[in-house]
């Protein structure tokens, strides 16, 4: 039976009655990374460098030197990122079993609201709301929010206001119900970051990196294309970089749908 599974999803594949999206950003010395006041350590932006492109340095090939920040562009949280993560078991990006890196995803829009109110934070009636129309988060799956956001670019991606970053995000109680009630498999964003931006200023602060990682959930941020997904019926593809230790990286994330 499994193996039936798996020929009909690659016959599905190559006629195209099962689609691939690509829910990633671009990586650049463009892309945008988020901004640490002092004394916090910031990330480094995304840098490259030629070394050899059909030349006297190679005459055959062409490669580069990367470096970059984990967390740069789209890119994969795991929960040793975060302090109530670090003593769990299997919690850096070259121990999470490979299985827990596709999932099922409920994508929630609200890109009219994050229009109009671009500090919107999502709360659990929001969700509720959302299941009336579409059935239950199962367990497992990923929950997106689809915001709109992935169409900003440069310092309107993040936003910053006179009380600090604006971007749209969950809620505590929000954080707290997709843990708890309906065990996610971990919450994605297309803003920079997995919290809204006001999220310093909750109680307790940053809760979809707290309580997420803390119970051994999974974040991805910079998503786009998720205008393209249905509300459900998606199957995420999310493996990060198997980085020894690592606390994330960027990722491929990819989308498969039925075409």
């Amino acid at each position: 039976m499994s193996g039936d599974v798996l020929q009909v999803l690659a016959a599905g594949l190559a006629s195209g009655s099962v689609r691939v999206v690509d829910l990633s950003q671009t990586l650049s010395p463009e892309t945008v990374v988020i901004g640490l006041p002092e004394p916090f350590a910031p990330s480094a932006p995304f840098s490259i460098e030629t070394l050899s492109r059909y030349d006297d340095k190679g005459p055959a090939w062409y490669w580069n030197n990367i470096a970059l920040g984990e967390h740069t562009g789209t890119h994969f949280d795991a929960p040793i990122h975060w302090i109530t993560g670090q003593g769990l078991p299997d919690n850096a990006t070259d121990t999470i079993p490979a299985q827990k890196l596709m999932a099922p995803a409920c994508v929630l829009n609200f890109t009219a609201e994050c229009v109009v109110d671009p500090g919107f934070l999502l709360t659990v009636p929001h969700v509720e709301a959302w299941e009336a129309a579409h059935g239950r988060i199962p367990a497992g799956a990923w929950v997106l929010l689809r915001s709109g956001w992935s169409k900003r670019t440069g310092a309107d991606f993040l936003n910053f206001g006179e009380t600090g970053p604006q971007s749209p995000g969950p809620d505590v109680s929000c954080v707290r119900f997709l843990v708890e009630e309906r065990d996610v498999a971990g919450f994605g964003t297309e803003t920079v970051g997995t919290d809204a931006g006001a999220a310093h200023s909750f109680d307790p602060p940053f809760p979809c990196h707290g309580m997420m990682h803390g119970a051994g959930k999974f974040g991805l941020a910079s998503l786009a294309n998720l205008d393209q997904l249905p509300p459900t019926g998606a199957i995420l593809i999310t493996p990060p970089l198997k980085i020894a230790g690592g606390s994330g990286s960027p990722c491929r994330v990819l989308a498969l749908i039925a075409g």
